[in-house]
């Protein structure tokens, strides 16, 4: 499929975009180039449409599937943010790549071999970045938490506040009307038999308030 003879390394090449009116067109040109130059063996393109922190990416795990079953020496990138979703995403995966001995190239002279010296310091330094956007991520989480106390703002659901149940109650009461056990009717929506109880207790009481009114 690619260039490079029988005895040349393997390559997949992995191409993302973020959104449906973007091509991969240029990505895909570029790596084909890069990997011609370098001498990789082209044994598939994967090209999706995702958004940078998508979990589900299902042309990514056909590339990661390649290197659970040796059938590659390396992933080619236009850029590591094509493919690690964060610094801990793309760790893991350069680990679960390290694994199988396939490197991860992208075209702005980044490689990552965990088998050699670089590599390894390459990873170590983004284990340490991973860490601090950890520590800024929780740090601003508090500091919300905090700044929403002062201001005497409550935090979470209030009480009263029944948002999934209050939106499914013209349902629960329409099946309840049909004849449906509490039971029954609470499989079909995905709430409690109790939580259908209290839609249809509520909905009483507020018909016999309007009642005596």
């Amino acid at each position: 499929m690619g260039q490079g003879g029988p005895s040349s390394p393997c390559a997949a090449l992995y191409c993302r975009v973020s959104t449906a009116d973007q091509s991969c067109a240029r990505q895909e040109r570029d790596l084909a180039a890069f990997a011609e130059r370098a001498g990789y063996r082209v044994v598939g393109t994967y090209k999706e449409t995702a958004s940078g922190v998508k979990l589900d990416r299902a042309e990514r795990r056909k590339v990661l599937l390649l290197a659970q079953r040796r059938e590659i020496d390396a992933v080619l990138v236009t850029e590591l943010s094509r493919w690690g979703r964060s610094t801990a995403d793309l760790l893991a995966t350069l680990k679960e790549l390290e694994a199988r001995r396939v490197s991860l190239v992208a075209l702005n002279g980044m490689a990552f071999d965990l088998s050699t010296p670089h590599g390894r310091m390459m990873a170590t330094l983004l284990a340490g970045i991973a860490e601090f956007e950890r520590e800024l991520t929780v740090e601003r989480i508090r500091s919300g938490i905090a700044a929403a106390k002062e201001r005497g703002k409550r935090l979470g659901r209030q009480p009263g506040q029944r948002p999934k149940s209050d939106r499914l109650a013209p349902k629960v009461l329409a099946l309840i009307a049909q004849g449906r056990s509490y039971q029954l009717v609470g499989r079909e929506v995905g709430l409690s038999k109790n939580t259908v109880a209290g839609i249809v207790r509520r909905n009483r009481a507020q018909a016999s308030m309007e009642r005596k009114t």
